[in-house]
């Protein structure tokens, strides 16, 4: 069994609406789906991807209204790389995100910034064959558009205390000094280390809470088994309605879930029209009338699209 690549990457905010107007006005992501935390219905959970919200393109929010500003430190997920198609492409968000995000900088590796609560990312050139993951929007031409996650990368005091379960365990491969990719049959993902600051980090907006690696939906109880045989004290197999999930804690404390490619969001929605009404799984369909009025209102996140 080989995990393909990253599922998605989940982390906090403090500010919903301005959330949407970056990821997709700015970033040029669409919002695929307007949901709930199934572990907290009264909190957010947005999803923006690609067009079809395919795994491997997939950033996630919880919101949590006027939570303090996070800081990444140990055991923390600090950066989220995504691919882009060429140096021009570099140069188009460069200009781009002068104006809409923060801690622009360009290096001969790529271009790193932070969206409006200090979330740093990185683009990266694309290196690999895997298909991009390409959300149409007017403001970004296509063959400039974020094509998907390249990786992660995160704090760590020791990271050899993680070898074993990243290599043994979840069948990563070393690809460099302290980092490794999860390669399957369609996409790959790199996740590596970095010397953790001095101060210790704290959750919160602008915060990673966890990272999602994909597995066919057939090899989710055995992955469990593998997990638990290796003494990660995984959580049970917990149906997302739009996928299926487990977590667990690699041993640099980062929070790890293997959630399954499927069934997806068009499950519930015309794929069409994803991410624009409010979808609640239905399990969560009684708690409606509680929860909507409670929610913070949103921006309309495809304005263009309906103008047509």
């Amino acid at each position: 069994m080989t995990l393909d690549g990253i599922h998605h990457v989940t982390c906090i905010t403090a500010d919903a609406p301005r959330n949407v107007d970056f990821y997709t006005r700015a970033l040029g992501l669409r919002l695929v789906k307007k949901t709930v935390n199934q572990d907290d219905p009264t909190v957010y959970h947005l999803f923006y991807a690609d067009d079809a919200g395919t795994p491997g393109s997939d950033i996630t929010f919880f919101e949590y209204p006027g939570v303090r500003r996070g800081r990444a430190g140990a055991g923390m997920v600090h950066t989220v790389q995504w691919r882009v198609a060429s140096d021009a492409a570099l140069a188009f968000w460069e200009t781009r995100l002068a104006t809409k995000a923060g801690a622009v900088a360009r290096d001969d590796g790529g271009l790193s910034f932070e969206d409006p609560e200090g979330l740093r990312h990185r683009l990266v050139v694309a290196s690999v064959d895997d298909a991009p993951l390409v959300a149409d929007h007017p403001e970004v031409p296509a063959e400039h558009a974020l094509q998907g996650f390249e990786g992660v990368r995160a704090y760590a005091v020791e990271p050899a205390a993680s070898r074993a379960l990243l290599e043994d365990t979840l069948g990563f491969e070393r690809a460099g000094d302290d980092t490794w990719e999860a390669r399957g049959p369609s996409r790959g993902g790199l996740y590596a280390y970095d010397v953790p600051p001095p101060e210790r980090g704290l959750g919160g907006a602008g915060a990673v809470h966890h990272v999602a690696w994909a597995t066919p939906m057939a090899e989710q109880e055995a992955w469990h088994a593998r997990v638990a045989a290796a003494g990660a004290q995984p959580s049970p197999i917990i149906d997302r309605f739009w996928f299926r999930s487990i977590y667990f804690r690699e041993p640099s404390g980062v929070l790890f879930e293997l959630a399954t490619l499927g069934p997806g969001f068009s499950l519930d929605e015309d794929p069409e029209h994803l991410g624009e009404r409010l979808i609640l799984p239905p399990a969560f369909e009684h708690l409606r009338d509680q929860v909507e009025p409670i929610l913070t209102p949103l921006p309309d996140a495809r304005p263009w699209a309906r103008a047509r």
